[in-house]
């Protein structure tokens, strides 16, 4: 009865809330279908390339003759209605209202399970099938990650049946975490580990406490609850390199079949491609709305030689819409696509809000067999008869692994930690960093994404009820690109361009620059004039930067957060190819497609940068150390390797060396960054670990 009158509460708040917004305004529905005849032109004005509509993000004041001929269906509809931006001249939110209602059931200071709590019923739930833990676990996985999940999913799967313990700090996702919008301000959340990288002087400028901000997924599900969705694979040549480093296995021939397993490809125009899956659990596909500057974005890219592909495609290298983890519009997570479907196997129990502390290793046979962990503030104890793997991500089984006593001799017996594998875990540690500071105003109404005109009841409900609209916009992003500059080693692209339907300001310096820990001074002073404005940016990210940082403990205290150091641009390659790549950025929003919208460069006047000439080769030297950020898709720290690489954590098949019954699970074990974003990397290493593991205990009889 409780959780019935807080619906119906929350649905008249609600709706209270947006009738005093939205008045009698009609709300239009959007459609779009990209692929017709989409590399046939290079300018999106011409009409008969695509028979389709570009629908607006909202109804705009007034349209061009092409404008009103793509959409003269919807003629009768949107003559009447009035200027949407009219509606907001009474309130003085800095956001959405229904934004911040329903960022208020996902605080920061919100605890699940507790007496009086309305919003614990919108959680999932890991209950023990049998309502206890066993004594002994064949496999004990610490961290229900996206690695951790399939990992769990497999080792639970067939005959016979082997009991699995997963064990997750974090806690269960929940409705509002489903909607794609939403994934800037799930970053300010509980279901992430805030953590920053150690101070560095000229980089991160404009960040708090000028700290370049790192945060990692801290949720049943990992990452993949709180990310922007993207499904990228990296490339074939990034695996080839990893292979011939010594790591039989790894080759892109090797790995594709577990990227295979896991997708269930809904790509309109690629599904029944060679290289897609087709009946995995994890749905991929194209947005189901997008904003007419993808068409500028990509028609800009084919005029300077970049054709519009599957970017997943291994041999083709361009744009392409973007591909994402949801389903009919709602974020798939890990944890929905292999752990929820089979919560109530017997041989599978998931415990959450439970941090595990330690590995206990067998200090004369050095071999691992159990954990401790606290949950509920009591210390537990775990038994495992096979093995213990490690799928914390790439700060947390580095961490717990030298809190167990392995990691490199001298700096474990500085802490106390009495050593059992000298190994150099963290001494290499690389990130994917971008730079979100170049932006173009646009000269037109109603081209880009605005939060106040998008956080809207009738938008939210479309979501609810058809997974479609603006809602189901990944953080903005819309279309990726790959592009190789004078730098690249060329096999590999060393950049990524995100195209996005707005920009920086799009919420009004609201949760997209706060996820990214942009200091209210930087973007007050630099961003603060574009307010109201339409804009255009495509952030560029350095894909493989040649400065090395590195992972430290703070303490012995497993809940202290390790040292992260990411030595960003202490290469000048890195600084060169960045410059480089904002130069190609500033090339396509000054190209013919965006001349329709009036586009012009923004250049802010950053607090640090005052002395820079605008534009100038210094200035963007400044404005990069200024606005730098951390995409967190940090590998390297459990190095992957043979037994002659003296940086190696763990052998091709994920052992770590030294100890047995131990390995590790996810992308720390990565040895180099790859040439895209992590989630399908991490689904694929917990694919491919799964059949090593089972293949080793194929002829264990339980």
């Amino acid at each position: 009865m409780n959780k019935i009158l807080w619906i119906t509460f929350v649905t008249i708040y609600i709706s209270y809330v947006q009738s005093a917004i939205i008045g009698k305004d009609e709300f239009v529905t959007v459609e779009d279908n990209p692929y017709q005849n989409v590399n046939d032109i290079a300018n999106p004005d011409v009409g008969s390339a695509r028979n389709e509509r570009i629908l607006w993000p909202y109804v705009a004041e007034s349209t061009t003759k092409s404008e009103n001929e793509e959409n003269e269906t919807d003629e009768n509809v949107n003559k009447d209605v009035k200027p949407r931006e009219k509606r907001f001249l009474h309130w003085s939110y800095p956001q959405s209202p229904i934004v911040d209602m329903m960022m208020q059931t996902m605080s920061v200071n919100y605890s699940p399970n507790v007496a009086g709590d309305p919003f614990d019923f919108l959680r999932d739930s890991y209950q023990l099938p049998e309502g206890k833990l066993l004594e002994e676990y064949d496999y004990i996985i610490v961290g229900a990650g996206t690695s951790g999940s399939v990992l769990a999913a497999r080792l639970t799967e067939g005959k016979p049946k082997a009991t699995v313990l997963l064990l997750e700090a974090g806690k269960p996702e929940m409705l509002l975490s489903d909607i794609p919008a939403l994934a800037p301000y799930i970053k300010l959340t509980h279901y992430v580990w805030p953590y920053t990288m150690e101070h560095q002087p000229g980089v991160c400028l404009g960040s708090e406490e000028q700290r370049c901000y790192s945060p990692q997924g801290k949720a049943v599900g990992g990452s993949s609850v709180v990310n922007d969705m993207i499904y990228s694979r990296g490339r074939p040549q990034d695996w080839d390199r990893i292979a011939a480093d010594g790591n039989y296995g790894w080759s892109y021939d090797e790995i594709l079949p577990y990227y295979k397993k896991s997708e269930r490809c809904e790509l309109r125009k690629y599904k029944n491609a060679t290289y897609s899956g087709r009946d995995g659990e994890l749905t991929v596909e194209n947005v189901p709305f997008r904003t007419g500057l993808v068409e500028a974005f990509l028609a800009a890219g084919r005029l300077h030689g970049n054709p519009t592909i599957d970017y997943n495609a291994p041999d083709q290298l361009g744009f392409g819409y973007v591909q994402t983890t949801q389903n009919r519009g709602h974020r798939l997570s890990a944890a929905k696509a292999f752990l929820h479907p089979h919560k109530r196997r017997k041989n599978l129990h998931i415990l959450t809000d439970a941090k595990v502390t330690k590995v206990v290793i067998e200090p004369q046979t050095k071999r691992a067999y159990a954990v401790e962990y606290l949950k509920n503030h009591i210390k537990h104890t775990a038994r495992c008869r096979r093995e213990i793997i490690l799928a914390a991500g790439a700060v947390g089984s580095p961490q717990l692994l030298m809190l167990s006593g392995i990691g490199p001799k001298e700096k474990l017996e500085v802490l106390g930690i009495p050593v059992i594998s000298d190994l150099r875990v963290g001494k290499s540690l690389y990130d994917h960093i971008a730079f979100p500071g170049i932006v173009f105003k646009l000269n037109s109404n109603n081209a880009s994404l605005q939060e106040l005109k998008v956080a809207t009841l009738p938008n939210l409900m479309q979501w609810l009820q058809f997974g479609d609209g603006l809602m189901t916009t990944p953080g903005l992003v819309e279309a990726v690109g790959y592009i190789k500059t004078s730098h690249s080693d060329g096999k590999v692209p060393d950049v990524e361009l995100l195209n996005l339907g707005g920009s920086i300001v799009s919420d009004n310096g609201g949760a997209f620059r706060k996820s990214l820990k942009i200091s209210d001074k930087t973007y007050v002073t630099a961003f603060s004039g574009l307010h109201g404005c339409d804009t255009w940016s495509a952030i560029p990210i350095l894909l493989h930067p040649k400065s090395k940082g590195c992972l430290e403990l703070r303490d012995n205290d497993p809940f202290s957060h390790p040292k992260l150091y990411g030595n960003y641009f202490t290469d000048p390659q890195d600084m060169e190819t960045m410059k480089e790549a904002i130069k190609y950025v500033i090339k396509l929003g000054e190209s013919e497609p965006f001349k329709k919208y009036g586009a012009q460069l923004y250049l802010p006047s950053y607090p640090n940068c005052q002395s820079h000439g605008p534009g100038s080769d210094s200035y963007w030297d400044c404005a990069i150390r200024t606005m730098v950020v951390s995409l967190h898709h940090h590998v390297g720290t459990c190095k992957m390797g043979p037994p002659n690489d003296p940086e190696a954590i763990v052998d091709p098949e994920l052992r770590v060396y030294g100890v047995d019954g131990l390995r590790v699970v996810d992308l720390s074990v990565l040895p180099h960054t790859i040439s895209g974003h992590m989630t399908a990397p991490a689904l694929m290493i917990g694919e491919k670990a799964a059949d090593m593991i089972k293949k080793i205990w194929s002829n264990v009889v339980v």
